[in-house]
């Protein structure tokens, strides 16, 4: 089953859904401008967000995630000074600081403040970091996630040293490296259940994830004297368990979200990771093995419907392989051929890089 690839295209299949509905937070407009239920690609209509793209194509935070799957390519593994030279070279230089501008339409705020950082005030990149509670990094990181799934280690260093080239609240840092810690365990081969978290708990424990903790397993009593925390570790493991919860209510038949959709109402529809999250969790459970009726879900909840989408679609990506995901979303997508290949790529290489 091809995981890795399923997880990025899965990811970026539903960055590309949500494109031309993004950030409608009222659903009445929503439904009368793109229809009672979309199902397919759709052009961003003239005057709202990402105008002048086509059905089909991918915003900048897709564009991104395919930046650093390329530098996964070409560098065989994560090397940060061949990113953030990219971001340098390809990127900075078609924006101009402003929100509705650049590539893919829409330049997101931690993008921005990196931008005005590194280029109005020419700082080092270990300050161009930013205090924007979204998911842009959570996003990018999906390709590394997926690459050293098998690595928890080696993971979460390199997961870590992405998102805080633009991230730098410990808080949002943590939320965006709990997410690419599922993403890896499903890549690894797990499906979204309420065990997801005890399993990682378990390499925090082991001192894999870069997580401090003082309960002993099942949030039991510290042991005398608890734990010293380590430098570099995150101070609460709570973000480990929120997919473990969200997973436990997409399955306890007392628990009803109808249609599923809702979940964007439940867990909230703005751009907060700590809104996206659950609802992305929540979906790749409920629709753990239908990536078509995930994603849909995902986007027809409005409001930040395209992380929702793209998280979502990674997770269940990651699940389904590059097979469960429906054809004709792949053909359908503006450069298919190019990231099909690249993802194609990385899922050999990750086989040769955690092979002895």
């Amino acid at each position: 089953m091809q995981r890795v690839a399923g997880a990025l295209m899965g990811a970026l299949i539903g960055d590309a859904l949500a494109l031309g509905c993004h950030w409608y937070y009222d659903l009445a407009e929503l439904h009368h401008e793109c229809g009672p239920w979309i199902t397919e690609y759709l052009t961003p209509r003239p005057g709202r967000y990402h105008s002048g793209l086509l059905a089909g194509d991918i915003s900048q935070t897709g564009l991104l995630l395919v930046m650093l799957m390329e530098s996964l390519v070409d560098c065989a593994g994560y090397q940060e000074n061949d990113f953030t030279h990219r971001l340098d070279t390809q990127l900075f230089p078609q924006l101009d600081g402003t929100p509705m501008q650049g590539p893919g339409g829409y330049t997101n705020q931690s993008i921005r403040e990196a931008w005005r950082k590194r280029v109005l005030e020419n700082r080092p990149w270990e300050e161009c970091a930013g205090d924007a509670d979204t998911t842009e990094g959570a996003e990018r990181a999906i390709a590394i996630a997926a690459f050293y799934a098998l690595q928890p280690s080696k993971m979460a260093e390199a997961v870590c040293s992405n998102i805080t080239l633009t991230q730098h609240d410990p808080a949002i840092v943590a939320m965006s490296m709990a997410f690419n810690s599922v993403l890896a365990q499903l890549v690894a081969g797990a499906s979204m259940t309420p065990e997801i978290s005890t399993t990682l708990m378990a390499q925090v424990k082991s001192g894999a994830l870069p997580f401090h903790t003082v309960t002993q397993g099942h949030l039991q009593l510290p042991s005398p004297g608890g734990e010293r925390i380590q430098a570099g570790q995150f101070a609460s493991p709570d973000a480990l368990l929120t997919a473990g919860y969200a997973a436990l209510a997409a399955a306890d038949p007392d628990i009803v979200i109808e249609p599923a959709w809702k979940a964007s109402l439940v867990y909230g529809m703005p751009c907060a990771i700590y809104h996206q999250l659950p609802a992305a969790y929540y979906l790749a459970t409920r629709f753990q093995n239908n990536y078509e009726s995930a994603v849909l879900h995902a986007i027809n909840g409005g409001g930040q419907n395209m992380s929702r989408a793209m998280l979502t679609g990674a997770l269940v990506g990651a699940q389904v392989g590059l097979e469960g995901i429906p054809h004709r979303f792949i053909t359908e997508l503006h450069n298919a051929e190019r990231y099909l290949a690249l993802a194609a790529e990385l899922e050999q290489m990750a086989i040769r890089e955690r092979t002895p």
